[in-house]
C-alpha cells in the first residue's frame, strides 16, 4: 500500500471518528491532597467483556476476556463544564476542568452484581427505578467511553441506574477492522448484561447504543432472539440507536432474526454525518442505517426515525451533545409522548409526508412507525 492512499485512509478514520484532543484516563488514584472538587458526581455501573489490566488509570484494556468483568465507578463531573462537552485529559485530571474517576470498585461476580444494582434501584424513586444501558461506538479507550456515559447521564437528567457496556474497541484511528471483529466479540456480553439488568427489580430496561456500538446493541438482541431468551428481551421498554454504522441489508436481516423487536424502537439519523458517509466509502458504497436514507423502511418494521439533519450541525455525535435534544427529553410533555408508542407526542406538528416537527425544537422532525401513522390517519379522518 502506498505512504499516500495509507494517509488518505487514516484522514478518513479521522474523520470518521469525529474525535481529538487527548486520550482520556480516569485519573486514579485520586490525589487526597489536591483539594479541588468536581461539580456533581455521576456513579456508572460497569459491564464489560474487556480484560482486567493492572492500570489503575484504565483498569480495563483492549484485550478481549471470555468472561464479564463488574464494576462501579463514580465520575465527576468538572467544574467547568460545557453541557454536550466531555472534558478530559490524557495525564492526570484536574477535577475542576477534567472527568474524572472519584472511586472504583471491581465488583466480584454476576450475583454481587444484580445485588448492586438493586440497592442502587431502591434508592430511587419509584417512577425511577430503570437501568439505562448506553453502549459506546469506535475508537473509545475504557476512560473516553465511561465519560461519555456520565456527561449523558447528567446533562439529559438521566435519573435511571446508569449501566455501562464496554466493549474491547483498539481504541486507535486505524484499527477500524479490529473495532468491527471486537463488536462482534462483544454481542454475548452485551446479551448477557441485558439478561443480568432483567433478573434485576428494575420496573423498565432502556438501551441505548451509539454509532459501532448500535452494531453490538442489534448483534445482542438477534443473540437473544436466536438463544429463545425472550424473556429477557420482553423487558426491554426502549432501544434507541444513535447514528447506527450498520449496513442497511445487514440490519433488515438482523430484525429478521430478532422478529418481534422491542418498542418503542427509536433510530437517530442524521443525512449530513460526515463518519457515516465515509464509513459508507469504506464499505464500497452501501448506505448506513444512520445516514437516514431508508426512512420508509424503516417505518413499514415498525421504527421511529428521529431526523436530526438539521439540529445543532447534525454531526456524528450530535446525540450526546445537542442542546436542542437536551430541551427535548428534559421536556417531560414531549418525553412522554414520544415513548409511548401509542400516540404522537404532544406538541407536534404533522407533516405532508406522515412526518412530523416538535414545535420549539428547531428542524428536529420525527418519523413515527407505520401502525401508529395508520391509527393517526384514521383517528382524523373521523373528525
Amino acid at each position: 500500500m502506498s505512504s499516500i492512499r495509507l494517509s488518505v485512509i487514516v484522514v478518513i478514520l479521522l474523520a470518521l471518528v469525529g474525535c481529538g484532543g487527548p486520550r482520556a484516563v480516569l485519573g486514579l488514584p485520586v490525589a487526597s491532597s489536591s483539594g479541588a472538587e468536581p461539580r456533581a458526581i455521576v456513579p456508572i455501573y460497569v459491564a464489560t467483556n474487556r480484560a482486567r489490566s493492572n492500570n489503575l488509570s484504565l483498569p480495563y484494556s483492549a484485550e478481549r476476556s471470555n468472561t464479564l468483568n463488574f464494576a462501579e465507578i463514580d465520575v465527576g463531573i468538572p467544574q467547568n463544564h460545557v453541557a454536550g462537552r466531555v472534558e478530559k485529559s490524557g495525564r492526570a485530571p484536574d477535577p475542576r476542568r477534567h472527568f474524572s474517576a472519584r472511586t472504583y470498585q471491581p465488583i466480584a461476580g454476576r450475583e454481587d452484581f444484580i445485588r448492586r444494582l438493586n440497592a442502587a434501584l431502591a434508592q430511587k424513586a419509584p417512577e425511577n427505578r430503570e437501568i439505562f444501558i448506553f453502549v459506546h461506538g469506535y475508537n473509545n479507550n475504557f476512560a473516553d467511553s465511561v465519560f461519555r456515559n456520565a456527561q449523558i447521564s447528567y446533562d439529559f437528567d438521566v435519573k435511571s441506574v446508569s449501566l455501562h457496556y464496554a466493549w474491547p474497541s483498539g481504541a486507535s484511528v486505524p484499527l477500524y477492522v479490529f473495532d468491527r471483529d471486537s463488536a462482534l466479540v462483544g454481542r454475548r456480553g452485551l446479551a448477557e448484561t441485558i439478561e443480568i439488568a432483567a433478573e434485576t427489580n428494575a420496573k423498565r430496561i432502556i438501551l441505548v447504543g451509539h454509532s459501532m456500538g448500535a452494531y453490538v446493541v442489534t448483534e445482542a438482541l438477534r443473540d437473544l432472539a436466536l438463544r429463545g431468551r425472550t424473556s429477557a428481551l420482553k423487558r426491554l421498554g426502549g432501544v434507541v440507536l444513535a447514528a447506527p454504522d450498520i449496513d442497511v441489508d445487514v440490519f433488515l436481516s438482523q430484525l429478521d432474526d430478532i422478529g418481534d423487536i422491542p418498542r418503542p424502537f427509536t433510530i437517530i439519523v442524521s443525512r449530513r454525518d460526515r463518519a457515516l458517509g465515509f464509513s459508507r466509502r469504506l464499505a464500497g458504497g452501501r448506505p448506513r442505517v444512520g445516514s437516514g436514507s431508508e426512512l420508509a423502511v424503516l417505518q413499514a418494521r415498525e421504527i421511529a426515525v428521529i431526523d436530526v439533519s438539521a439540529v445543532d450541525g447534525g454531526t456524528h455525535s450530535v446525540f450526546a451533545s445537542s442542546p436542542t435534544l437536551m430541551d427535548v427529553v428534559n421536556n417531560d410533555t414531549l418525553m412522554r409522548g414520544l415513548i409511548r408508542d401509542d400516540e404522537p407526542p404532544a406538541g407536534q406538528t404533522m407533516l405532508a409526508d406522515g412526518a412530523s416537527v416538535i414545535e420549539g425544537a428547531a428542524s428536529l422532525i420525527v418519523f413515527l412507525p407505520s401502525r401508529i401513522l395508520g391509527g393517526i390517519t384514521q383517528a382524523a379522518a373521523s373528525q
